[in-house]
This record gives C-alpha cells, structure tokens and sequence, in this order.
C-alpha cells in the first residue's frame, strides 16, 4: 500500500555533510560514518531538519566518492554497513530525517557491471551503457563534452566502440533506454529505504537519457565574448541530457519513494533551462523537489533573486523547489559575494538570513554557518580532477572542501592526522568553538534564524509577495511578515506604510516612527500595523 511522505520535507532545512571533511574518528585523516555520528547532535541543536550525506559506497574515489563501485555497499575508509546503520538510528533518535546521495546516471569503471558489459557486444550487460560505432573517418559520432573536458566519448579497444561519459573516462554512463538498467536502480533505491534512510539526493537528475538520434549539441546561442574556463559551456545541451523520456523515470522513481514516505531531492545541472526543469521535475507525480545552480554564481542583486524565485513559481505553481547559495561543487558563497560585504561576517549573516528566507525548501552547506570562505591552495595541494584540469580557473571544488573547523587546535579538531586537505589559518579562525554561545557571531546568528524559520509559519509555507524596494533593498512579504534585506554596503531608509514592529533576528536594522534604516548588509522582519503590507 502507498504512503505518501507527507510534507515533513516541504520548507525543510537540509544540511549538507561531506563524509570526508565532516570529523575524522580514526586518525587516517578522512572523515567517516563513526566521526559523523559523534557531530549529529551539533546538527540538531544547530536546529536543520535534514542531513544529506554525499556519497560513501564503495568508490576508487577518482571522484571523491562520485564513481561508485558498489552501490550497495560503504567504501572502508567511511566505515560499514553497521556504522551507517548506527548512524540512522541516532539521527533518528535526535529528530534528524537522513537523505543519502545517488549517483546512478553513471559509474566507474571499476563497476563490476561496466566490466561485463565492455567485455563483448552479446553479454547479458552488452546494453547497460552507452555505446556506440564510431564514424567513418574513426572520430566520435557526436560533439557531445565531458563536463571535465575533453569528448564525451572515449575508445574501448575490447568492443571496438566509444563510450559515453559526461564526466571522467573512468564514469561510463548508464543506458536509461534499458528497462533492465532502471529495474536495477530501483532495486538499490529499495535496499537503502530499507535501512530506514528517508530519502534520496539524485546527482546529476538531469542526465539519466541520451538522444537515441545521437545528434549534434548546437553552439551556444549566447553571445559568449570570451570563451569560458570550461569549453563544456559553449554548447546548448538538448541532446547529451535533458531529454523528455526522464520525466517517466523521474515517475517510476516517485512511485517506490511513496511506498516508504520517503522524499526526494534532484540536482538540476544545466545553464538554459534550469528553473524550467525543476519545476517539471516536481511537477504532481514526479520528484518532491528540485535545486538547480541558479544561485551559486557572483551576482547578489535584488532583482537577481526576485526573478529566479518569481520563475519558478510562475512557471510551476504546483512544483516545489529547494534554494541553496552553495555546495561541495561551486566556490563559497562569502567567497563570491565578498564585493558587496561590509565585512565577512556581516555578509555571512546576511546570507544566511537571506536563504532562511525563502520560499521553498532549503538546503546550507558544511561550514557556511560559520561564514567559512574558500581556503586557497597550491596545485600541488589539488585532489579534484576538474581542479586539475582546469587549473588555474577558480573551479571551487577542493576549495570549498577542505575539513569543518570544530576547534583551534591543529587541523581544527577534524583529524588527530594528516588531513586529506589541509587546514588552514584563515579558515582555522572560524571554528565551532569560539563561536559556539558567542553573542552576534555568524553562528549564533544561523541558529537564531533556524529557530525563527521553524516557529514562523509564514516563514515555512507562506507565499511571497515580492515589494518595489529602490536597489539594493530586497523586500517581500511571506504571509504577513515583511522580509528586508540590504544587499549593498551603504546604509538606506525606507518609508513604511504603517508601524513597524521588528519581530526575529536582525542585523543593523533602527526603527523611527513610519521609518526603517537599514545599515550596509543589515536584515530585518516586521508586522506593520496601522498601514496597508509594508512598504509606501
């Protein structure tokens, strides 16, 4: 019989754990299930709803765990299947749902399945992957990219055939076109569920379908001045991902969630079309929600985000997306909108309230809660691919994720070892510890409005309306409540259409009679009385 989730997801918090920077529990200078256990109290008393953990099944770790070679398993330098059984159980016990990372649009090389299936073209697993003849002349049969550059293709000698990938040579893509192929995803969905996890994060949701035509990718349609870090952005992606047939996946994909109440998050990777897929993709019957990369760039203007949550709500009214200003793939969101910042921790808060804000669910990366900035480093120093070969683009992978910072003591109370990225000194300053119960420190601040959005209901499932505010002020209401946010560095004034009466946490906000100031990055909330919704 079918359960449906309920809406314990819809406005949640989730927080984002990178298992290997988290806390390491056996000095190998890699965090792990047992190291994560032991910090699941910080998350709750932090006060999200949600742990999302990116992947720990066994993996050659080419990709940090994004190359999976046995779904159904935890790679050893994470633990075991009982510490992630432990791990369940105590989130559970604190009032924490667990969602876990699924990477199945692909997997490395190394899979058991991708040795089959290269073997010859007439095994059981000849069809799981994507293979193809090449053209006459021996190139590839289509222009598509790898997203870590070079061809989407590679040679295979054994079958005499390219192969597909939209990331590393060592992550050959699954063929969806297969029924056999999406039986099987079900079935590790299934095993997991089973383990009592409340859901999923889908990597790359986006990606599952090839065209079977295999035609050509068209140049970008953008005027594009100078080319970009990445050749991959220089094409409009119709035909290498974004196909109609996900859409059934998507609902076979949501009918065995249902069977558990579990609840689902897909990431949505494309730059044309990314708000429109998200609400497709949660559109009745299909996933519970969507993020996409919309807000992880460098622009921090009113009308950026006004137009960005406007879309989507315009375009799907019964859809339901989740917002986030960062994760493990893109550069911190102090780090990018350092231009607009007052000060660090200024910015800090203020993005965090920002985010706490929104309509929708929310998602907030490892460490972002104490205004934590990329940590600068050598080539050397690199393990990401993508880093590597791009080099010296600031791509923002291993920047981004370098250990939490629990402490001031060596390698900030992370690993009694050598970390698998280095600590250091800027980012050693904004430790858990010296914010913890310190009065107005970024972290503080995050739990204060954590609390707020849980005990606002206007915060947690209002509509938004948005208000003309002159820049850099973005004003809107949720529910009865008026949400102003300066996004600039001078302080304004604003005329009220009514009292104000501040209500929540708030940063550089004064109120005079039918008058708010808000001073460079100041927030605030307020009810208004006397007047009509907010502003004159």
């Amino acid at each position: 019989m079918s359960k449906a989730a309920g809406d314990w997801w819809k406005g949640a918090v989730t927080y984002q754990v990178y298992p290997r920077s988290f806390q390491d529990s056996n000095g190998d200078g890699v965090g792990d299930l047992p190291g994560i256990t032991a910090r699941l109290p910080y998350l709750a008393g932090l006060g999200v709803d949600v742990v999302w953990l990116s992947p720990v099944f066994r993996s050659p770790m080419k990709d940090m765990g994004y190359d999976v070679s046995d779904y159904i398993d935890i790679d050893p330098v994470f633990g075991t299947l009982a510490d992630f059984d432990t791990l369940i159980a105590t989130a559970h016990d604190l009032g924490l749902k667990v969602i876990i990372d699924q990477v199945i649009s692909h997997s490395s090389d190394q899979h058991p399945f991708f040795t089959e299936s290269r073997a010859s073209r007439d095994n059981p697993r000849a069809d799981w992957y994507v293979w193809v003849d090449p053209d006459h002349d021996g190139t590839p049969p289509t222009n598509w990219l790898s997203v870590f550059g070079g061809p989407g293709w590679t040679w295979d000698g054994r079958r005499r055939q390219f192969y597909m990938h939209n990331f590393l040579t060592s992550q050959p893509d699954f063929n969806y076109h297969n029924p056999e192929v999406q039986d099987w995803a079900l079935s590790v969905l299934r095993f997991w569920l089973e383990r009592g996890v409340d859901g999923f994060r889908f990597d790359t949701v986006n990606y599952y379908f090839h065209d079977r035509k295999l035609r050509d990718n068209p140049a970008d349609w953008r005027d594009l001045a100078d080319p970009p870090d990445n050749p991959y952005d220089m094409q409009d992606h119709l035909f290498d991902k974004n196909r109609p047939e996900n859409l059934a996946w998507l609902g076979r994909i949501r009918a065995l969630l249902d069977e558990y109440g579990a609840a689902s998050v897909g990431e949505v990777g494309d730059t044309h079309r990314a708000i429109q897929m998200m609400g497709d993709y949660t559109a009745p019957g299909r996933l519970h929600q969507c993020y996409s990369f919309e807000m992880f760039g460098r622009n921090f203007t009113p009308g950026y985000f006004r137009d960005r949550i406007e879309a989507f709500f315009t375009g799907a009214p019964q859809g339901w997306p989740m917002w986030a200003f960062a994760n493990h793939d893109v550069p911190r969101q102090v780090t990018r909108w350092l231009p607009y910042a007052v000060d660090q921790d200024s910015l800090a808060k203020l993005a965090g309230a920002l985010l706490l804000s929104f309509e929708g669910s929310i998602c907030l990366w490892e460490g972002e809660e104490l205004g934590q900035t990329d940590t600068e480093l050598s080539f050397e120093e690199l393990t990401d691919p993508q880093g590597i070969a791009f080099w010296p683009a600031p791509v923002g992978r291993d920047n981004t994720r370098t250990p939490m910072v629990w402490d001031a003591s060596a390698n900030g109370g992370f690993t009694t070892g050598t970390p698998w990225l280095p600590v250091k000194a800027p980012q050693l300053a904004r430790n858990v510890a010296a914010q913890e119960g310190a009065h107005g420190s970024v972290l503080e601040s995050y739990r204060a409005m954590l609390a707020f959005r849980r005990a606002e209901a206007g915060l947690r499932a209002g509509k938004t309306t948005f208000l003309t505010a002159p820049d850099p002020v973005l004003a809107f209401l949720r529910g009865d409540l008026l949400c102003l946010f300066n996004l600039g560095r001078e302080a304004v004034r604003l005329r009220l259409d009514g009292e104000g009466h501040q209500t929540g946490p708030s940063q550089g906000l004064g109120l005079t009679p039918g008058i708010v100031r808000l001073d460079g990055n100041g927030f605030g909330f307020l009810r208004i009385t006397g007047g009509g919704p907010g502003l004159s």
